[in-house]
């Protein structure tokens, strides 16, 4: 607290951040299902902190910390001192050593991953209106969600909705309510982190959208055919990975 009668000495705060925008996370997986536009969920820093006077914004990212000397080194080539230093990175997914999977099974944590996983997503279906072949649709019209907790419920159900309600009647050679969207998890419930009375809650609600949700079955092998796992083999043109996660380095 400051002395009384005394004017605090002034403040300068600086941003920086290799994006250029404020993104609401939690609201990912309907960008990546077609519920929402990237805009809506995303905020040009600038314009968030534009009635800030005494915070400059700065579009570049951090790649070395040099506490003696209290700065840091960007990317840009660029030192900047501080006083005092906030690293606030984020997290990734986790892909427990397997460094093929994420090319086959892309995580959500970006708009980046969002419009990947929303692209492949409608182009499946798309493919499948062309397919000739009945089990080259099902492969196509095949979704794959590798772990259940709120993320894969979410798009779990984000899925079930765009097949069985947004375009169900969009096609004229498939029934996109045909689509199979399985929810994977290697453990023995969803939701592991809430009351198991909400994570029940959570399957009797997925499964009468529609949802397969397979439990105690590990991911044991990813690729660009579909995935293999405890209970076999599963042909699937899109994997969706929500399974575990790490701290951004």
């Amino acid at each position: 607290m400051a002395a009384r009668g005394l004017a605090r000495a002034p403040v300068d705060v600086l941003v920086i951040d290799r994006h250029n925008y404020h993104l609401f996370q939690p609201l990912l997986y309907q960008v990546a299902t077609a519920a929402l536009s990237p805009a809506d969920i995303a905020e040009p820093i600038r314009v968030a902190l534009r009635r800030q006077r005494n915070a400059t914004v700065l579009l570049d990212e951090v790649i070395g910390v040099d506490p003696a000397a209290r700065a840091v080194e960007t990317r840009n080539g660029g030192r900047q001192r501080y006083d005092w230093l906030i690293l606030a990175t984020g997290s990734r997914y986790n892909y427990f050593g397997h460094a093929d999977w994420p090319s086959w099974a892309p995580g959500l944590k970006s708009l980046d991953d969002a419009t990947l996983i929303r692209r492949r997503a409608l182009l499946a279906f798309e493919e499948a209106e062309a397919a000739s072949e009945p089990a080259v649709r099902q492969r196509l019209l095949t979704f794959v969600l590798v772990g259940a907790g709120p993320t894969g419920v979410e798009i779990a159900g984000a899925l079930a909705e765009l097949a069985h309600a947004t375009l169900s009647r969009d096609f004229r050679n498939i029934n996109p309510q045909t689509a199979r969207i399985i929810l994977v998890e290697a453990g023995p419930r969803v939701l592991a982190g809430f009351p198991e009375k909400l994570s029940a809650f959570a399957v009797y609600s997925l499964e009468r959208m529609g949802v397969e949700v397979l439990l105690d079955t590990p991911i044991e092998v990813i690729d660009d055919r579909g995935v293999t796992a405890k209970s076999g083999r599963i042909e699937a043109a899109n994997v969706i990975w929500c399974a575990g996660w790490e701290p951004r380095r």
